[in-house]
């Protein structure tokens, strides 16, 4: 009798050890990556891009979160808020938002790509889904009402929705005081997309405020 009662304990936490692997996975947290080229890893070897390097880094953080790539290259304010319904089909718990580079390439007037980014954390908002917006700064030639007018969206949008703000997503790059030499060795030959060491600086800077967004879920 104590041996079937010994062997039936051991049947026991064998089966709970059984199941522990299902259950730690229950508990990853999906993080949603919206963006365009930056975000899909453009040029780069598919261990490169964002999205994995930013998996790699948060899981050397201990953060239990699975990073799912939802960038698509060339995409606008308009494309992402396009295909939104669609990428929140799945359970989504959070979500990066990085898109407006393509506006900028386009010249589209800001208050079109406001009304798209706008469009996209109401739906998200209305979701409950904890968003970290991710910015992209318009260059100067095209003049200075412009770059004020674009610039502000995302700080504004931020404050309004109760979004997180991250830094400019190439500032890590652009913002070097030897910027000649980091568009040489970070950026890949477009001059647009940063190559995969270009990417790690991008990562290591968005990194922190990525477990910030995590760290409100409940």
């Amino acid at each position: 009798m104590r041996n079937l009662l010994i062997a039936g304990a051991l049947g026991l936490v064998l089966a709970i050890v059984a199941l522990l692997p299902a259950a730690a996975q229950a508990q990853t947290r999906r993080l949603v990556a919206l963006g365009d080229s930056l975000t899909q890893g453009y040029g780069l070897p598919p261990g490169d891009g964002f999205v994995p390097q930013l998996q790699a880094w948060l899981d050397a953080e201990g953060a239990a979160v699975s990073v799912i790539n939802a960038g698509v290259s060339g995409d606008t304010t308009a494309g992402g808020l396009s295909r939104l319904d669609w990428t929140l089909a799945d359970p989504v718990d959070a979500m990066i938002v990085a898109l407006g580079g393509n506006d900028l390439l386009r010249a589209i007037p800001p208050d079109e790509a406001r009304r798209n980014l706008d469009a996209i954390l109401t739906r998200t908002a209305a979701s409950s889904i904890p968003v970290l917006l991710v910015p992209v700064s318009a260059p100067g030639n095209y003049g200075a009402d412009y770059k004020h007018d674009f610039d502000a969206i995302y700080p504004e949008l931020a404050a309004r929705h109760g979004a997180l703000l991250a830094g400019d997503i190439l500032a890590p790059i652009l913002d070097r005081p030897d910027r000649a030499a980091a568009l040489r060795d970070l950026m890949q030959p477009d001059g647009i997309h940063p190559n995969a060491r270009g990417v790690g600086l991008v990562v290591a800077a968005i990194g922190p405020r990525v477990l910030d967004l995590l760290a409100g879920l409940n």
